[in-house]
């Protein structure tokens, strides 16, 4: 007869078990609440909000976008403005007690202007000014006239790329006459005389013509910023604005529903393909979001093949021993190691090393400038990918472990030799685990900070690693990276709450971004688990 009474275990079986799932819900609670914090910041940065007129007790009016809400300490509620006007003010935020205030009212007609430089201004227009000549401008339609001359002037701007485009390619040209005469008189100025005086003449050539379209650009330039709009802040102070400066006119408190939207796609477009001005607080962010791509990338290229041959080698070819055991142990530690260990050896291994060495045979004429010496988008993705190989093999392996033995023994029993066995059988079985632990590793290696810190990562790169000049891809350039752009805004700006906004932006960036490799990995994971019909893989 069974006995009624269960096991004494299996009240504490089912106490762990329930102490497992409140774990695993508390951890997706918090992680449900970071992205919540995260999006709510981030998504709502660049909606349009209203601009206040704030009259205070001692007649200073102040006009802006309040932006917070809170009690002062000595126990009063105070308001934080968005003033702008940084050339003005010198700050663009400005807490304001709500006792001093005295009336508070939305003024139409009310114009922000986004700027190249010192951040947005608000105010109201009053006209134009070209040469000392003012002409105003009726207040109907004011903004836009604002806006046609704006579009004028960007026309105009856009007439001056092609000089710009010239200069770039002779500048170019002149560093590779420079480095193609520095070469000749390391290898002997006596035997390339003749060689050298014609780089002499060509490069003179070449830097004559870069003078004269560069004297042309500034004219055009000249020409350009001599219209200027008069605009006027609260207290009525006029601001000669060039409109080449303008990148953008927004009357927020005379916008539609529709016309809040267009702004706000507006500006996230430009966050998605412009280059970021006024350190790296505003602007877009295509530089950091290329550069953390191609890291990935080029770290993939590494990681990937270099951790499943290794996997493959201890699971299927090694002897099973103390050797191979301790190696395995040496690989689970090192998926613990420090990122910032695996930077220092990159600099020192890659940069110093290897770097120096490739300095030293191919461009010594350069040197002591260094060319691969230096940090650079190479080194990093090489250091990147030492970290996360350790995170591939266990992976790996473990792939291959959740294979029946059968499968194995299957194959060989049909005739296949074990390699036939390995890449027709094993292989595409084990991909499932393959393909997860290079999500795994992806994931680190996009949000990593500290190795690239000293292996390459710059505030701002003055190029991409990748362009349309030979040979097209750079890997010694450096490079910038969504990770850093996130501890350079949030650590080391000046301007503490204008950079605030950015640092959720591009967390939000960098999370959808691994978000959308993770998604396709799982996809691909999926797919060739349906394939080879076994959950088991």
């Amino acid at each position: 007869m069974a006995d009624s009474n269960p096991p004494r275990h299996a009240g504490r079986q089912e106490m762990m078990v329930w102490a497992a799932g409140s774990a695993l819900t508390v951890i997706l609670l918090c992680t449900l609440t970071l992205v919540m914090v995260v999006m709510a910041n981030g998504l709502g940065h660049f909606w349009p909000s209203p601009v206040e007129q704030l009259e205070l007790t001692g007649g200073e009016r102040v006009m802006g976008e309040v932006t917070d809400r809170n009690m002062s300490p000595d126990g009063g509620e105070r308001i934080q403005v968005k003033t702008a006007n940084r050339d003005l003010y010198g700050l663009d935020f400005r807490w304001i007690s709500q006792a001093q205030v005295t009336r508070q009212t939305r003024p139409e007609r009310v114009v922000l202007l986004e700027r190249k430089t010192h951040g947005n201004f608000i105010g109201t227009f009053h006209g134009f000014e070209e040469n000392g000549n003012r002409q105003h401008t009726q207040e109907p339609m004011a903004v836009e006239r604002l806006n046609e001359e704006i579009s004028k002037a960007r026309q105009g701007l856009a007439a001056l790329d092609p000089l710009r485009e010239d200069m770039m390619v002779l500048t170019r040209e002149t560093e590779r006459l420079t480095r193609r005469a520095a070469k000749l008189r390391y290898q002997g100025a006596e035997r390339n005389q003749a060689e050298l005086i014609r780089l002499a003449q060509e490069e003179a050539l070449t830097r004559t013509r870069f003078d004269q379209l560069n004297h042309q650009f500034a004219e055009g330039m000249t020409r350009l910023e001599q219209r200027h709009a008069i605009l006027a802040d609260a207290m009525g102070r006029e601001v000669l604005l060039p409109l080449t400066q303008v990148v953008r006119v927004v009357t927020p408190n005379d916008l539609s529903w529709f016309g809040r939207v267009g702004v706000y796609a507006s500006r996230w477009w430009e966050l998605l393909s412009a280059n970021p001005r006024e350190s790296n607080t505003e602007g877009g962010l295509f530089p950091a979001m290329f550069g953390t791509v191609m890291m990935v990338f080029l770290m993939s290229l590494v990681s990937l093949p270099l951790g499943v041959v290794a996997a493959v080698y201890l699971s299927e070819y090694a002897r099973q021993g103390m050797l191979v055991r301790l190696v395995r142990v040496a690989v689970y530690n090192l998926a613990g190691v420090p990122s910032i260990v695996y930077g220092v050896f990159g600099l020192g291994f890659f940069v110093y090393g290897v770097g120096g060495v490739m300095d030293q045979v191919f461009f010594p004429e350069r040197l002591p400038t260094p060319t691969f010496g230096t940090g650079g988008i190479l080194w990093a993705s090489l250091t990147l990918a030492l970290l996360t190989v350790p995170v591939v093999i266990v992976s790996t392996e473990e792939g291959f472990a959740s294979i029946p033995k059968g499968v194995r023994e299957g194959s060989i029993s049909l005739g296949a030799t074990r390699f036939q066995t390995l890449t027709r059988v094993l292989l595409p079985a084990a991909t499932p685990g393959i393909i997860t632990g290079f999500v795994l590793a992806m994931a680190r290696a996009a949000g990593e900070v500290a190795p690239l810190m000293i292996t390459g990562v710059v505030k701002m790169a003055p190029s991409l690693p990748l362009d349309g000049t030979f040979p097209f891809v750079h890997l010694d350039r450096k490079f910038m990276h969504l990770g850093f752009h996130i501890f350079d805004v949030g650590f080391q700006s000046p301007n503490v709450e204008a950079a605030k906004p950015m640092v959720f932006v591009t967390t939000l960036l960098l999370l959808g971004m691994v978000l959308l490799l993770s998604l396709t990995a799982i996809v691909l994971r999926n797919r060739m688990r349906r394939r080879y019909g076994s959950s088991t893989f």
